[in-house]
């Protein structure tokens, strides 16, 4: 049997090479060959069900695409130069195991709905995968958050952890706990793994059966070839279901949102580990040196994560681009689509298991921390004290403004202006002002659920590990 094109009879002359290249797309969707016969195992049955194919030809075409199954499993398949794409390569090897018969798998199916199929398959396969690099992640987090609660105690009465700045606009704002540092990690991976759980349920519906755009002409049981497939529905209509790429879109909006979370938790690493804040150190292993400077200890892997995420960007934004140019039914243009999928897959399962490790082996520095904590954080809680004074909030944000003014233009802290000082501004100030300062009674005041208080912290840690084992 010669390996022709699928399409050859039409055409009287060979296809230029340069052209070939260029069109043909085995190079990348190698990787679906097992959901390519995976498909042509369901298709077969499909057909042979609709009297296409007798019970001898079923079994001869089943018995050749088992053994191109085993022979991708064992790694022995190969593909050759004239192989266009993967489905062309598993009917050519079909042929040389059981002749010309193979070619009657293709009956009433297109590499449209085919390829359509496969790359749902695809993904289907390897979704859970990133889940569960997502939850191994998620569990790292918490693993940080309860290993610093069950820190033996900092300081008088207290049992919570290391304390340290919180962060807005860069800029210091108030006193929290590091184990809520860690914690606020964790939701948007739990949100990004609930797109992916949503996302598998779009991409679990079957073009199979829909042909080149038209749907097609044989009775096939589409129901039936559905479920055999582990799909949850076939598609609705066929015209849409050969062109829709939504799902790989999806993905990559996914990947590309995932990548972001990532690169949020990256840029506080790289902070932190740095001289100036100096909260954290990494181990060894997740560390580089410089090949001039010896002694530069890099954040790279961190670094790295930060700038994969703009490529996991660029990715959506290729295949958006690709999309939005296209009429209805298939056009070639989607040949584009598996690339930034599998890039982006690769990606963020390079990436996760890296990230997870690094932080389970991080090591806290609490001094310096604790160190980097100062009065001026509290004036939140200076208004506070006020409010319990009976002034309303925003006459005490005023008041306290002042404070923080005149803590400024004396080149004091807050907590070391006299009280004399403090009643110039406002006589409703008493010696109790300065228990305002203390870092550890700000934190414990926000216990309110999913606040930076001990209590409130171990709340989300239990939460957060009821919902992975779950």
């Amino acid at each position: 049997m010669t390996n022709q094109p699928l399409w050859h009879g039409r055409f009287a002359n060979k296809t230029n090479e340069a052209a070939f290249a260029l069109n043909a797309s085995i190079s990348f969707d190698i990787r679906m060959a097992d959901q390519d016969v995976r498909g042509s195992i369901a298709w077969a049955e499909a057909i042979y069900k609709a009297g296409i194919l007798d019970e001898a030809e079923h079994a001869q075409i089943q018995a050749g695409l088992r053994q191109i199954k085993e022979e991708i499993r064992s790694q022995t398949f190969t593909v050759k130069p004239d192989d266009e794409d993967i489905h062309s390569a598993v009917e050519r090897r079909l042929g040389e195991i059981i002749g010309a018969l193979s070619g009657k798998l293709h009956t009433g199916r297109s590499r449209n709905d085919q390829v359509a199929t496969d790359f749902r398959l695809w993904m289907l396969d390897h979704i859970p995968a990133l889940d569960a690099a997502l939850v191994d992640l998620q569990s790292a987090l918490v693993e940080r958050a309860e290993m610093d609660i069950s820190l033996p105690p900092s300081g008088e009465g207290w049992d919570g952890g290391t304390i340290m700045p919180g962060y807005t606009h860069l800029q210091r704002a108030q006193p929290i706990t590091l184990g809520q540092w860690f914690l606020s990690h964790y939701p948007p991976l739990k949100r990004d793994q609930a797109r992916l759980q949503e996302l598998s349920r779009r991409v679990s519906i079957l073009p199979l059966g829909s042909g080149a755009l038209a749907g097609c002409p044989y009775p096939i049981d589409r129901v039936a070839l559905s479920e055999s497939l582990g799909f949850d529905a076939p598609s609705f209509n066929s015209l849409d279901a050969v062109s829709n790429r939504d799902f790989a879109a999806e993905f990559l909006f996914v990947a590309a949102l995932i990548g972001t979370h990532l690169s949020k938790l990256a840029e506080q690493v790289v902070l932190f580990t740095s001289a100036e804040f100096g909260f954290f150190e990494l181990d060894d292993a997740y560390s580089t040196g410089s090949s001039l400077m010896p002694q530069k200890k890099n954040a790279d892997p961190f670094e790295l994560t930060r700038g994969k995420a703009g490529t996991l960007l660029g990715y959506l934004m290729g295949l958006m681009a690709t999309l939005k140019g296209l009429p209805s039914t298939y056009d070639k243009d989607l040949q584009e689509d598996k690339i930034p999928v599998f890039a982006a897959f690769d990606t963020l399962i390079a990436m996760l298991p890296v990230i997870a490790g690094a932080l389970r082996t991080l090591t806290v520095i609490p001094a310096r921390m604790e160190a980097a904590i100062d009065s001026n954080m509290m004036a939140t809680d200076l208004a506070d004290y006020l409010v319990e004074r009976g002034i309303p909030f925003r006459e005490a944000h005023a008041i306290s403004g002042e404070v923080v003014r005149a803590g400024i233009s004396k080149e004091k802290s807050l907590n070391a202006l006299t009280l004399e000082e403090y009643q110039e501004i406002n006589a409703v100030f008493d010696e109790k002002v300065y228990e305002v300062y203390d870092a550890r009674a700000s934190i414990a005041k926000r216990a309110a659920i999913g606040g930076t208080a001990p209590e409130a912290v171990k709340v989300q840690i239990e939460r957060a590990k009821e919902e992975l084992k779950n």
